[in-house]
């Protein structure tokens, strides 16, 4: 009864801190908007603190600890097995996560003769930082690639399976890539960002631009449209179709438009949930040992798009 009563007391406060995060927003939109634009990108890149908490005290699985050192932060490192004489497989977490997340994905590669390795990434985790951008996420990623060479495989969730699709476009070079629940598009997500803190359209705008100017990138170029069209790496997207953080129909969008990837459409999973099942796993183990998984995502001008 003690944890029951504790559960709703913890969403009955989490509702009230959401409240009153919201008026001071729609407070601040109307008396200081250019303060506020500012305040609302600097808490889009922060992470939630939590994952933190959870990856100092995650068990590990006996992995090796050790540091890659990314523009003067240093990142913590997780290796599993030896990548000199392994195959290995890098695993890229998703927003406000860690590299611990991925324990039942080690577990399952390990016994498949793969080595693992994963990164905190910057302001999460163990690792230097209290905020991150997605070029952050992505240098990450390609400082583990220079470390350790071409990689059997790249996993990334969420965000990170956004950042894992742009290192590879970048260079990156991995024989298979998997993508769970990735975000596909920038803009869609400052705008869901938005709607939860209660920002207005044209402070949102103005955070766009905040944020472009931190990152030197234009946010409405982030696109996995506009990115994957050049990447030869065989990839399987796996999206859930009641995925209530990163819409299915962005899942959907890479498997479109990324030449030879496939689409796995699960039920039931949400977000997270994907992160862990067991047959989301053993496919893409399958697909990992050149099996066919999923279907192909195809679009010409009359079919806007549909699956063959």
């Amino acid at each position: 009864m003690n944890a029951i009563v504790l559960k709703k007391s913890t969403i009955v406060r989490k509702k009230l801190e959401l409240a009153a995060l919201r008026a001071s927003f729609a407070l601040g939109g109307i008396v200081a908007p250019g303060a506020t634009a500012q305040r609302a990108a600097q808490l889009f890149r922060t992470p939630v603190g939590r994952g933190r908490q959870r990856a100092r005290t995650a068990a590990d699985e006996g992995a090796w600890h050790g540091w890659v050192d990314v523009d003067g932060a240093r990142l913590a490192l997780y290796v599993w097995g030896d990548p000199s004489v392994q195959p290995y497989v890098l695993l890229a977490h998703g927003w406000s996560s860690y590299a611990l997340r991925f324990l039942s994905w080690v577990r399952a590669l390990r016994a498949e003769g793969f080595a693992v390795v994963a990164i905190d990434q910057r302001g999460h985790g163990r690792s230097d930082g209290d905020s991150a951008t997605l070029p952050d996420f992505v240098r990450g990623l390609a400082a583990v690639g220079r470390r350790f060479g071409p990689a059997a495989a790249v996993i990334g969730h969420s965000f990170g399976g956004a950042a894992a699709a742009i290192a590879l476009r970048d260079g990156l070079i991995a024989s298979h890539c998997v993508l769970l629940a990735p975000a596909a598009d920038l803009d869609a997500a400052t705008s869901r960002f938005a709607r939860l803190i209660g920002l207005a359209e044209r402070l949102r705008m103005r955070m766009n631009r905040v944020l472009e100017s931190w990152t030197s990138i234009s946010v409405a170029s982030v696109q996995a449209h506009l990115d994957v069209g050049t990447i030869g790496t065989p990839a399987l997207i796996v999206h859930d179709l009641e995925d209530n953080d990163v819409p299915w129909a962005e899942g959907e969008r890479y498997a479109r438009y990324w030449p030879g990837a496939r689409l796995l459409t699960t039920q039931n999973l949400g977000h997270d949930r994907i992160l862990d099942d067991s047959a989301v796993i053993a496919a893409a183990l399958r697909f990992m040992r050149g099996e066919t998984v999923g279907e192909r995502v195809v679009s010409t001008p009359n079919l806007p798009f549909g699956l063959a």
